[in-house]
């Protein structure tokens, strides 16, 4: 695969479209799909994920797919990434975000206090669950990428043309 031409995830999901596919309709639902969590909060997930898993192209990526669905953009995410605990999001997000930094690091460091935190502030069984499945799932994900060793884009504004056909395609015509 030229990663040039398809940096990242998007070489091994064209590689084998046979397990690409369903992988990619998982991002669709987890990320795109009908949710009390905006897109932007879930693309802010996955961004901070990812960074803790420090796979700069799943990070790039999903931070400039959140970034285009937030009305605070980049600054938004960088503070997310940088500084969790002041960053200016709601009490939830900021339960929710502390559930994906758990399952970052394993899933058995998912406490109840970290559920019960979460649903003092309002969090729905279904946002902590898929706060759990996009944080698991892009472990994974970030694992695939830098486990065969991909690329990310060598060109920055090539995730803001991407953050362009994930808004407003979504993930199924990514290859």
């Amino acid at each position: 695969m030229d990663e040039t031409e398809l940096p990242g995830i998007r070489g091994p999901l064209r590689f084998r479209p046979e397990t690409g596919q369903p992988l990619l309709e998982l991002v669709e639902v987890l990320l795109r799909g009908p949710h009390p969590l905006t897109p932007g909060e879930r693309e802010l997930i996955a961004a901070y994920v990812s960074g803790r898993n420090e796979c700069t192209y799943c990070c790039s990526a999903h931070s400039a797919y959140a970034a285009a669905q937030l009305d605070e953009g980049m600054t938004l995410v960088d503070q997310v990434r940088s500084d969790l605990d002041n960053a200016p999001i709601s009490a939830k997000l900021r339960a929710l975000l502390r559930i994906a930094g758990a399952v970052q690091v394993s899933g058995r460091e998912v406490t109840p206090e970290l559920v019960a935190a979460a649903r003092a502030e309002g969090a729905t069984d279904l946002e902590i669950h898929d706060t759990v499945l996009i944080a698991a799932a892009f472990c994974m994900f970030n694992r695939y990428v830098d486990g065969l060793g991909t690329e990310p884009a060598a060109d920055p504004g090539w995730y803001a043309q991407a953050s362009e056909r994930i808004v407003n395609k979504g993930y199924r015509q990514v290859v």
